[in-house]
């Protein structure tokens, strides 16, 4: 419990004032989001009415916020950090836990603000790379593991991580119905990225029963999320989950997938360059499969003779 909170009770106890969220900048909540488990933060503005309501309604479950997760509850004011998190302005509600960051979507209500964060205080999205994601997914083998909702991103899409928040409350929407997951298309998951055609990000794809979903709407809200993956996939094609892509197939989607990400490298003549190494690859790659067919042959014909 921090020293300007115990202040604040004494003061609602026994001098009647009324108590206000701390006030903090920038820089303090960056580091209470590094060195502190738990921490709720207002993003608030002056002169904001709604804002004030929103302020009154964390002020009231504060103690149980402190008392139930020893979190700390703080403010902001016409913060530059807001758009990390939500592109709306505010008021806004942001849970981090570990970190990461949880923003609150419901309505406001103190009992539904303090359910939510008491049920979500570990992430609820799951980090998916190339060597875990078809293990834990089983995506072409029938999903045992249950559905998988999946946002393929990069680290250098503003998009993408304006949309972590967000996304964890997708996660806590649909907690213990479904799995929610991230993969890097850029690092460790590409390989993943480039079996499921993904050049562009984000890209959100929900994988049933062997089956996937692409959602293609370009509204990135919770409800439009959470909607999609409990109903409205069913008005989307539904496309069959395709195997890994044998290292010849995976070759040209790498380079598909370099080319886009690197068009001016065509008009410096690298494109030809490329185009010659993916076809002195596949000579190479069918002369060997030809030669192993050849080999194979001949030992069971040598095998047979002396058999006979």
């Amino acid at each position: 419990m921090n020293f300007s909170f115990i202040i604040c009770l004494i003061s609602a106890l026994f001098l009647q004032i009324k108590c206000e969220l701390e006030l903090i900048q920038d820089d303090e909540l960056v580091n209470l989001i590094r060195s502190e488990k738990y921490v709720v933060a207002l993003f608030s503005r002056k002169y904001c009415e709604e804002c004030e309501n929103y302020e009154n309604e964390l002020t009231s479950i504060r103690e149980d916020l402190v008392e139930t997760l020893n979190a700390w509850v703080v403010k902001l004011i016409d913060s530059s950090m807001t758009r990390l998190y939500t592109p709306n302005k505010e008021p806004a509600i942001v849970f981090f836990r570990h970190g990461i960051p949880l923003l609150y979507d419901g309505a406001l209500n103190d009992e539904l603000i303090l359910h939510t964060f008491t049920n979500n205080k570990e992430p609820a999205v799951k980090e998916l790379n190339d060597d875990t994601f078809e293990h834990l997914t089983q995506a072409s083998s029938g999903a045992t593991t249950g559905d998988w909702f999946v946002m393929f991103y990069t680290t250098e899409c503003v998009e993408c991580q304006r949309l972590q928040a967000k996304w964890e409350a997708v996660g806590a929407h649909v907690r213990n119905r479904m799995n929610v997951a991230r993969v890097n298309r850029a690092t460790t998951g590409a390989k993943t990225a480039r079996r499921f055609d993904v050049f562009d990000v984000p890209t959100f794809v929900l994988f049933k029963k062997g089956k996937m979903y692409k959602y293609h709407n370009q509204d990135f809200e919770i409800k439009s999320f959470v909607a999609f993956a409990q109903d409205w996939h069913k008005n989307v094609k539904p496309q069959i989950v395709p195997v890994p892509k044998s290292p010849f197939d995976d070759l040209v989607a790498a380079t598909v997938t370099f080319m886009k990400d690197n068009p001016y490298l065509w008009q410096l003549g690298f494109g030809s360059l490329l185009l010659g190494v993916i076809l002195a690859t596949l000579i190479k790659f069918l002369k060997r499969k030809s030669e192993k067919k050849v080999k194979s042959s001949t030992q069971k014909k040598t095998s047979s003779k002396k058999s006979n």
